[in-house]
């Protein structure tokens, strides 16, 4: 593809397009510019290649993983699976200090309500969807559309168990396409490090480099309780990696707002981001205070600690992007440039639903979340809340036909709902009730005590009484009781006497009103008028221009390299001798213990991390990084405080992607845990 845009704008957010001189873009697998690559890597690729980079390409969760063998085994982070390491580990059994060593196959074992995915097909259905909303607004407009969308997804996949289909939402609604995905529903787990081989550093060296993080773990897909058949995978390639090699990364990164206009920045950096931060910061310490109780408590909130600690460094970045002059003013000049090609119309209309965007977020984030925007999370957290709210809200939605139920609910996306639901997982009382106890707290004092949706929050009782008798009473936590009310419908549902499904139906008429409201006059006419600014972007910039990422698999491609630039200067390299000379025996520069008794026989040059100039963002943790021969030379798993500017615009100086490398992976495989299996199944000699 020949590229329109100048230098200067190919950095921002309106352009989205690459020069020849940057990396940028997290592209699309049916729209990726081979040849811009090939003459700025020096590369030869072509569609066979990325046809078996996407077949290799696995979205795991929330993360991205790569396929590694024949016999269904995937790589992805520690900090990926770390959820399922807890799901699997009591106080007396942690595999998170031992890590998980399995020494045959039939010792891996199911990662609870996990999922695989691998993208098989990507379809257009542009004119289907847009064609649904024609002639509609508010939310007639929205529901029309998420019907369509359910049609379109039954239609393709049925009552399929193994395939999944989604209707993808590109460029803000410019475009729209059917992913097709192989569902892999029995994912167990194969391998995971001590946790603090992963972690050296812990929060202090997160979303930095230098780092000395081995922070990869392997599961594997499973059908028909065995092994999955997978002949199309990654090459694995152990041997030293080289300063200035390109490589592409594959994987499923979860937003950009690349594309917004600068008044809905100006929404986000006033209103959301701020709320966002206090709101991850306080539940944060409240989540620290719980873990002092005892060593209980420091098992059952660790794994959350560190994903709020994740949620808080990545807005702190992104606030720090948002109040940069420099990097604003060159986002003002990209849109000035767009707005002189296509006008102020659509510009104005998406302005004039800030005002209402900005007063509508707190009720919106803290009562139903989805909102696009922000990262507050409902009732904090809490496992047995988002229980109930799927069985009531499941029950309500499914008495009615499938095109005029909530989307998450059509015929086509309830088996991804059950299988949530019906997941063996632990829950941990004390640690809910905090959760919940926050959530009623924050959410009396952001909307004010006098709000009309806090009697039916709370009633007579505190945050503190309310929780505590929502949590104490429930039996949700027994996957059996969830079953019977799921099956047993809303008959079942509304004749249950669990406290927390009696809430959960209470709280319904303003929770759903909530979500109408913000439906009506926040996103039917924010989709509608972005609908019509991607096609002034597609007039004004052509197929030049890469959409948003949307959690769907995307490649990028960049150098490993180190960096230059005041803040972060150093080369891309680390190592186990960098290690052993940063280790100081106290959290977090303890070195985990199996790790530090294999020392003397891991060779010190052996590179542990590195970096690449390639555009990645949250989501792309356990992307797999590979060479243009198909080879996989390691995982992606964080990247700098600078780089998090990326969620509106990618700055080829600062943005660097944190690499744990094959290599560091198969000396700990080998060299540490013993996992001689796995190191023969990857073919290492």
């Amino acid at each position: 593809m020949r590229l329109t845009l100048s230098a200067s704008l190919a950095v921002l957010a309106f352009a989205a397009a690459s020069s020849a001189s940057a990396e940028e873009g997290m592209w699309t697998f049916d729209n990726f510019p081979i040849a811009q690559a090939n003459a700025t890597l020096g590369t030869t690729i072509d569609q066979a290649f990325l046809d078996r980079v996407r077949l290799s390409s696995v979205r795991f969760g929330g993360c991205s993983a790569g396929i590694v063998s024949d016999a269904g085994l995937v790589m992805t982070n520690n900090h990926c699976v770390a959820t399922c390491v807890a799901n699997l580990s009591t106080q007396a059994v942690n595999y998170a200090e031992t890590g998980f060593t399995p020494k045959a196959r039939d010792e891996e074992v199911k990662c609870p309500g996990a999922t695989a995915e691998v993208l098989t097909d990507i379809a257009d259905v542009t004119e289907r969807m847009h064609k649904a909303g024609e002639g509609l607004s508010g939310s007639a407009f929205t529901r029309s559309r998420d019907a369509e969308a359910g049609r379109i997804e039954s239609e393709a996949c049925g009552p399929a168990t193994d395939k999944r289909c989604q209707v993808v939402s590109l460029y803000r609604g410019g475009q729209f396409k059917l992913y097709t995905y192989r569902k892999y529903s029995d994912v167990r787990l194969a391998f995971a490090p001590e946790d603090r081989a992963a972690t050296f550093g812990g929060d202090l060296d997160n979303f930095s480099f230098p780092r000395f993080a081995i922070d990869a773990a392997f599961i594997r897909l499973y059908e028909n309780d065995a092994p999955a058949s997978t002949p199309t995978h990654f090459v694995w390639k152990a041997d030293k990696p080289v300063e200035g090699t390109p490589v592409f990364v594959s994987g499923s990164p979860g937003a950009t707002q690349r594309l917004l206009t600068q008044d809905q920045l100006m929404t986000i950096r006033d209103v959301v981001l701020p709320m966002d931060q206090l709101i991850a910061s306080e539940l944060r310490g409240r989540l620290i205070r719980y873990s002092e109780e005892g060593e209980r408590q420091v098992f059952e909130a660790m794994d959350p600690i560190v994903g709020l600690e994740n949620t808080y460094k990545r807005g702190l970045g992104r606030m720090r992007a948002l109040t940069d002059p420099g990097f604003m003013a060159a986002r003002v000049a990209a849109e000035t440039d767009f707005r002189s090609k296509a006008g102020d119309r659509v510009f104005a209309d998406l302005s004039a639903i800030q005002p209402t965007l900005r007063e509508l977020y707190p009720a919106m984030a803290l009562l139903e979340g989805g909102t696009g925007v922000g990262t507050t999370p409902v009732a904090g957290g809490s496992q047995l809340f988002a229980w109930a709210r799927t069985i009531v809200r499941g029950a309500q939605e499914r008495a009615k036909p499938s095109a005029e139920r909530l989307p998450e609910f059509g015929d086509a996306r309830l088996s991804a709902a059950q299988t949530a639901l019906f997941a063996n997982r632990p829950v941990y009382p004390g640690l809910e009730q905090v959760r919940m106890e926050w959530w009623l707290s924050k959410t009396r004092e952001w909307l004010t005590v006098d709000h009309p949706y806090i009697p039916a929050l709370l009633g007579k009782e505190s945050p503190e009484q309310r929780s505590a008798r929502l949590i104490e009473g429930t039996k949700l936590a027994d996957p059996a009781v969830r079953r019977a009310l799921w099956e047993g419908g809303l008959s079942a549902v509304e004749a249950s006497d669990d406290p927390l499904i009696q809430y959960l139906l209470a709280v319904q008429e303003p929770t759903r009103a909530v979500r109408t409201e913000w439906e009506e006059k926040v996103q039917a006419p924010t989709d509608r008028a972005s609908e019509q600014l991607a096609a002034a972007r597609f007039a004004a910039y052509g197929d030049a221009v890469y959409p948003d990422a949307t959690g769907t698999l995307r490649l990028t491609y960049g150098l490993i390299e180190g960096s230059d630039v005041p803040g972060q200067r150093w080369g891309p390299f680390t190592t186990f001798a960098g290690l052993w000379d940063r280790a100081t025996g106290a959290p977090p520069f303890d070195v985990a213990p199996k790790l530090l008794a294999a020392k003397d026989r891991i060779a010190g040059d052996t590179v542990i991390n590195m970096t690449v100039s390639s555009d990645t963002i949250g989501g792309s943790s356990g992307s797999p990084v590979v060479t243009a021969a198909g080879e996989i030379v390691g995982a992606n798993f964080d990247s700098t405080v600078l780089t998090q500017r990326n969620a509106y615009g990618y700055d080829r100086n600062v943005n660097r992607s944190v690499i744990v490398t094959t290599g560091a992976v198969t000396t700990a495989l080998r060299d540490v845990y013993g996992m001689d299996g796995l190191v023969a199944e990857l073919g290492v000699r």
